[in-house]
């Protein structure tokens, strides 16, 4: 199943490491937005969504960031890239 299946069908959570502001600005429907810098304290929180994790943000960037911290960690997630990419 590749993301855009995932999110069509909500089998994942779409995760805007964007700032608030820039998540106020337009984002996905029903995504959370964890900016990148407070990903680490809220790893138990990550943990209990739904898996798998679509990381997304402006252009994929800090989204490849998270992705890679959170893979570190165990988690099973996938960059979306920019939250327009993902937004189905």
């Amino acid at each position: 199943m590749n993301i855009q299946e995932l999110v069509q069908t909500k089998q994942c959570t779409v995760v805007d490491v964007r700032s608030p502001e820039e998540f106020q600005g337009g984002h996905v429907v029903e995504s959370i937005n964890i900016p990148l810098q407070d990903i680490p304290n809220h790893l138990e929180k990550l943990k209990e969504f739904k898996k798998p994790l679509i990381l997304c943000c402006a252009s994929g960037n800090r989204s490849g960031q998270a992705q890679r911290f959170l893979l570190a960690q165990g988690i099973e997630c996938y960059n979306g890239g920019s939250w327009m990419d993902v937004n189905y």
